[in-house]
Parts: structure tokens; C-alpha cells; sequence
């Protein structure tokens, strides 16, 4: 994995994107030795304008003059110890932010900025934090409830990479990111799944919540057609 970035570096991204209200995200590209690999980061706005801020990406001057205009950045969520690359330099930008790790990665994003909990209260009922059944509380996700429907926010455990081409993309479809379908990738399985029925279960479980809209993943594409199904395909795969 790269080392944490000292400084507010710029990588290829797109747009902010509302999906939802009080939701933002953007795709970004992480320069790897064989090419760019895709990456997530997601906004959603609390109460009182207050922002939690998903798996960090350092975004350009009007990227980031659209989230200040969104409200104030209050809690920097590191959803496991692979995605705090950008961490160190947002909370640099944003003193006052609240850093929020899963139990499992706190040694290792402590490493690289001070974690304040592990148990996050974003005095929100409508928004969860959840450390993932079956990854040893290594790995994140976040359920987000809205009058349209619930979106749910996951990390590295499904991927949904679909336009992988080249040599990267060769790479991406041999470690399992990319494929014709969401996906736990196979590395992802090795390094981080410990316990594949608790996961299993905690996938089907989420495949029943109410009026599931999309699901949001740090690599790859959103998922939009049928979440629900997506979900429970995903855990049979397991």
C-alpha cells in the first residue's frame, strides 16, 4: 500500500455528485505502477450541517469549495486501514473533524492520524456506523436512511469494477475487483474476510433492509439495479 500523503496531492477525479439528499460522492483514480485504480469517497451531511466525510480523497479547489459550501466537515471516517491515505492531510485541512476507524484498524490508522473512536455518535438516527461482521472489526460500512429510500455504503468487502481494460485491468480481474458483477474480491477474502458465514449473514441481512436504493462502493461502480439482489448473489458467491 502507498504511504500516507503529507501533503494535499490532487489525483485525477470526477465530478461531486448529489445521489441522494444530503449525499455526496466522486469517483477518484489512485496512480498505481500499472495504471490507476478507481476509489470512492462519500459525503453525507448530519444535523446542523455537520459532514461525514468517507474514505478521504484530496479533492481540487472547487471540489472542495462545493463541500465547504455543503457544511463543515465534523467526522473523518477511515473505513479500514487501506484507505487512509488522504486521511492524515484532511485532518490537517480540518482540525476540529472527529477521526472514526473500525475497532480492528485503529493501531493501524493510528499510525498515520489519531484515531478519536471507534463507536461514532453522529447524533443521526438515520445514519450508522457498522464495523462488518467477519473481518475481525477491520473493515466499515455505513447504512444511511432517507424519505427516498436507504443507501448503504460499503468498502473494500464488494467491488464492482466493470469497464477494467489494459494491463491495469488485467491486474483488477486476477485480484478479483473487476469482473461481469459485484464482487468480494479474492484478495479481499485472504487478507480480510476471517469469517465467511458471519459476513455471509451480515450481506443477507442487508439485502433485506427497507426500500434499498443503491449501494455505494469504494472501488467500482454503483450499484443501482436491484441492490437487494445484488447483495444476496454476493453472499452465495461466499
Amino acid at each position: 500500500m502507498p504511504k500516507a500523503f503529507k501533503h494535499w496531492k490532487v489525483q485525477p477525479h470526477g465530478a461531486l455528485t448529489e445521489v441522494d439528499e444530503g449525499i455526496l460522492t466522486v469517483a477518484g483514480e489512485l496512480r498505481m505502477p500499472v495504471g490507476s485504480f478507481p476509489r470512492r469517497m462519500v459525503v453525507v451531511r448530519l444535523p446542523d450541517a455537520r459532514l461525514l466525510i468517507w474514505s478521504a480523497i484530496a479533492l481540487d479547489k472547487a471540489a472542495m469549495d462545493k463541500i465547504e459550501a455543503y457544511g463543515h466537515p465534523a467526522f473523518l471516517v477511515v473505513p479500514n486501514e487501506l484507505h487512509r491515505l488522504d486521511a492524515r492531510v484532511w485532518k490537517e485541512r480540518y482540525p476540529q473533524m472527529k477521526v472514526v476507524a473500525p475497532a480492528g484498524a485503529r493501531t493501524k490508522v493510528a499510525e498515520v492520524v489519531l484515531v478519536d473512536t471507534t463507536t461514532p455518535d453522529f447524533a443521526d438516527a438515520d445514519v450508522s456506523f457498522v464495523t462488518v461482521p467477519g473481518t475481525d472489526q477491520r473493515d466499515s460500512a455505513l447504512v444511511v436512511r432517507r424519505p427516498a429510500g436507504t443507501t448503504l455504503v460499503l468498502n473494500d468487502i464488494v467491488a464492482n469494477i466493470r469497464d477494467a481494460h489494459g494491463i491495469s485491468g488485467w491486474f483488477f480481474r486476477l485480484f478479483g475487483f473487476a469482473g461481469d458483477g459485484p464482487r468480494v474480491p479474492g484478495i479481499v477474502k485472504r487478507k480480510l474476510v476471517a469469517d465467511t458465514d458471519a459476513l455471509r449473514v451480515q450481506l443477507l441481512r442487508w439485502s433485506e433492509l427497507p426500500d434499498l436504493r443503491r449501494i455505494l462502493v469504494s472501488h467500482g461502480d454503483t450499484i443501482e439495479t436491484n441492490a437487494s439482489g445484488a447483495l444476496r448473489e454476493v453472499a452465495q458467491s461466499l
